[in-house]
């Protein structure tokens, strides 16, 4: 039974267009683009990491060449920081190479969430898996996966993660009505509406993306027909799965998380994302914050 199988692998979809970041986007993955010095994803292959998973399966598609090189050994390079003495540069190099094993297959076409976790299956087998979505980063200081991975010890089936926002934005994002438990940070899932209309959405409660998913989503999203945009759904297949119990694959719980979460899904996210990454590194702090005060300061005297 799935339910007493530990998880060791984590799926991370990286296909799509990237199109609200063109022309940036046009050759280089979205996936790609950097906060501060490290890409996107690598701060998503970490978190899995820290978490304890260590298989990575990348959905990828055309034009994802230079994901697969990042995570590959850059033998020129290494030798060229070598032969210059550089060992701090050569070891961040290095790293995203041995951070995990790492597996790629190619989605092929854009059919949605549901679909890029379908194609995670053979990869996956009949094991419980975490999929990671790159535009949510979540703060190394808050451990949201390791959470949810004891909740779905405790609980069996599968497990979102779930963060409260205002009601204006909650159409905006896959809606859950939830039903406590006796845990403060943990609910159960009694329905799951993506993307609700304004006014109609069960809570304020928004699936972020991080899920524990139990293996027998595998056989739903099989037979999951397209949903909202023509895509088929992963929220829809949860759904089916939140219906059942446990000996089915079922229940869907939800991990309420309150700590810090970082959205590169835009443009103006992405840059408020990296100025707080900036301020956070020790490193770059003490310059950046006096120029960034300065330069709010001057900007706001000349719009007076």
């Amino acid at each position: 039974m799935a339910d007493h199988v530990p998880v060791t692998k984590a799926v991370v979809p990286a296909a799509g267009l990237g199109t609200r970041f063109l022309p940036a986007t046009k050759a280089t993955p979205k996936e790609m683009l950097p906060i501060v010095d490290k890409p996107a994803i690598q701060y998503v292959v970490e978190e899995a990491v820290s978490a304890g998973l260590d298989d990575i399966l990348l959905i990828t598609g055309r034009g994802k060449r230079p994901i697969e090189d990042h995570f590959d050994r850059a033998y020129e390079l290494e030798e060229a920081l070598r032969a210059k003495e550089d060992p701090e540069r050569l070891g961040s190099v290095r790293e995203s190479a041995e951070l995990a094993d790492v597996h790629y297959v190619r989605q092929g076409e854009p059919k949605g969430l549901g679909h890029a976790v379908y194609c995670a299956r053979r990869h996956v087998g009949d094991e419980p898996f975490a999929v990671l979505l790159g535009d949510d980063l979540i703060d190394e200081r808050d451990a949201l996966l390791q959470r949810m991975l004891e909740v779905r010890e405790t609980y069996g089936g599968s497990v979102v993660a779930l963060m409260e926002v205002e009601p204006e934005q909650v159409s905006l994002y896959g809606c859950a009505a939830i039903e406590p438990t006796d845990e403060d940070d943990v609910v159960r899932v009694t329905d799951l509406v993506e993307k609700p209309v304004p006014g109609e959405a069960p809570s304020r409660w928004i699936i972020i993306g991080r899920y524990v998913c139990d293996p027998a989503v595998f056989d739903v999203l099989e037979k999951t027909p397209p949903g909202r945009g023509g895509e088929i759904q992963l929220t829809d297949a949860l759904l089916t799965l939140a219906k059942r119990d446990r000996s089915e694959g079922g229940p869907v719980h939800g991990v309420l998380f309150r700590g810090r979460r970082y959205d590169t899904g835009n443009k103006l996210d992405y840059l408020r994302t990296v100025v707080q990454f900036a301020a956070d590194r020790p490193e770059l702090a003490d310059e950046f914050l006096p120029w960034l005060r300065e330069f709010v300061a001057k900007h706001d005297e000349a719009g007076r």
